[in-house]
């Protein structure tokens, strides 16, 4: 695999923390009191984002990336949840390199810091959760407090009736303003939390045979979000070293972004996933100027029998 090539595709900088493999589900906390969170907005929560917030609270000092993954791990299975923390990125890092969400470095040149932060409860519907709208307070108040966010530079989508509704449109609107109004080395914090799925693999670039996707508020009218449109909107347009951590607190969020690096917490370093399709770096345009040229041809064929 050539990273002068994804580096090329990928023009930005992605890490994703998921909360489970893709095989695996994500729980639902009924007790975040049990994590000892400080200030939690609620009772229930997801398992990733609590037990995330946990280590990121308890371990005030430096940490690695690795070591982040085997806290969380730690944490997980202290309370009885089987879930496998993952790590994955668009850049083959150094799992003993420093867990950091703003780099020294965009400090120094005050680079700009947005978030997309998305809670769906799924309020009223089949299935519906109870702590992913505290979720989402919980995050925003560690990037306020911790990080240095500001509430003005958060996209916030919750099915709470105040926010903006977390539907398939608005979510894919959100993670195309936030490749728009990014800019080489600003920060990016985007947060999921809801129920995830998984469908049936219709281009044949999954190994297992199943997309992951994402399952907005409106998904029986509008679908799942499935991984290789998230690929599609969010990843592959974001600009040159744009440091975005994206948190996947939901089922099967192993590979949500089809990233061609991963991690997992019982690993000793960063990997090259072996099933990355290389397809996916594929530039756009091939299908558009095909389009064009057949156009092109139909015309010409039009002006001969005119």
């Amino acid at each position: 695999m050539s990273s002068d090539r994804i580096v090329k595709a990928i023009p930005g900088i992605f890490i994703m923390i998921s909360g489970s493999e893709d095989k695996q589900t994500s729980a639902d906390v009924f007790n975040v009191g049990s994590f000892n969170l400080p200030d939690t907005a609620g009772k229930a929560g997801g398992a990733c984002t609590s037990s995330l917030l946990k280590v990121l609270t308890e371990y005030q000092e430096q940490m690695t990336w690795l070591e982040l993954l085997q806290r969380m791990r730690e944490v997980l299975d202290s309370k009885g949840f089987e879930q496998n923390p993952q790590l994955s990125a668009s850049r083959l890092i150094d799992a003993d390199s420093r867990f950091e969400i703003v780099p020294q470095k965009s400090i120094q040149m005050r680079k700009a810091r947005r978030a997309v932060l998305i809670g769906i409860n799924y309020v009223g519907q089949k299935g519906q959760l109870s702590g992913c709208h505290n979720d989402v307070e919980n995050i925003k108040r560690y990037l306020i407090k911790e990080q240095g966010f500001m509430e003005k530079d958060m996209l916030i989508l919750m099915d709470d009736g105040k926010h903006h509704a977390p539907t398939r449109r608005n979510i894919i609107d959100a993670f195309t303003r936030i490749t728009q109004y990014s800019e080489p080395g600003d920060i990016v914090f985007i947060h999921y939390s809801g129920h995830g799925g998984r469908v049936k693999d219709e281009n044949y670039d999954e190994e297992d045979g199943y997309d992951e996707t994402l399952i907005p508020v409106d998904f029986k009218a509008s679908g799942h979000i499935v991984d290789d449109d998230v690929f599609n909107v969010l990843v592959k347009p974001m600009k040159r070293d744009v440091q975005v951590t994206v948190l996947m607190d939901c089922c099967h969020s192993g590979t949500a972004l089809d990233l061609p690096y991963e991690m997992e917490s019982t690993d000793s370093n960063m990997q090259v996933k072996s099933t990355f399709d290389m397809g996916l770096l594929k530039e756009p345009t091939t299908i558009a100027c095909l389009a064009c040229c057949a156009l092109c041809m139909l015309d010409d064929l039009f002006a001969t029998l005119l």
